[in-house]
């Protein structure tokens, strides 16, 4: 009796790390995919830009693939990511939109799993910045201690624009943090 429990307890965790696997995997070609196409519109508009924005966007792929091989980060690397996206998005909208990021990070030596806070950061840029035309604002805070890790993301978003298909992103977020933090994790998200 005893063998088959531990066989039973291995395939769960078997799949676990499987799904986990899957799920790392979809994140690159989804931000790839978004990149690609901000790249794209700015290609004509600004040749100096663009070759920045080729500069930028390389950094975060290099992020993006050679993190993915770890189970955990430290979090100054994933912060680091953070910003470089924050950067490469104000080369391709100038000044239309207010990017406030206000830290309170204590240990920025504390491990986290790596592309976990990039999906909301994207999807306020997605929903947000590329829906309106003015008064466009991203708040960001990011607080770590030893403890625990408080990442929010506030943007505003134009209501009358429904989406029509959930994204593949806060369902991938959600999957992940119960993976890999079970009883560990909040996720809130509301609509104002």
């Amino acid at each position: 009796m005893y063998g088959l429990k531990t066989e039973n307890q291995q395939l769960k965790t078997d799949k676990a790390k499987a799904e986990l696997y899957a799920l790392k995997e979809q994140i690159s070609p989804h931000f790839f995919f978004n990149t690609l196409n901000n790249l794209y519109g700015l290609i004509n508009k600004d040749a100096d830009k663009s070759r920045e924005y080729v500069l930028k966007l390389s950094d975060l792929m290099r992020y993006a693939i050679y993190s993915g091989e770890h189970e955990f980060v430290f979090l100054k690397e994933e912060l680091s990511y953070l910003e470089n996206f924050i950067a490469l998005h104000e080369i391709r909208y100038h000044n239309k939109v207010s990017i406030d990021f206000q830290k309170d990070i204590q240990n920025d030596q504390i491990q986290i799993a790596p592309l976990l806070l990039i999906i909301l950061l994207e999807n306020a840029f997605k929903h947000g910045a590329e829906t309106l035309t003015k008064d466009v604002f991203i708040d960001l805070t990011l607080r770590a201690d030893e403890a625990s890790i408080y990442f929010a993301v506030k943007n505003n978003f134009d209501p009358t624009i429904t989406v029509s298909k959930p994204g593949v992103g806060l369902d991938n977020l959600r999957t992940r943090l119960e993976l890999m933090y079970p009883m560990r994790h909040q996720l809130n998200i509301l609509q104002e």
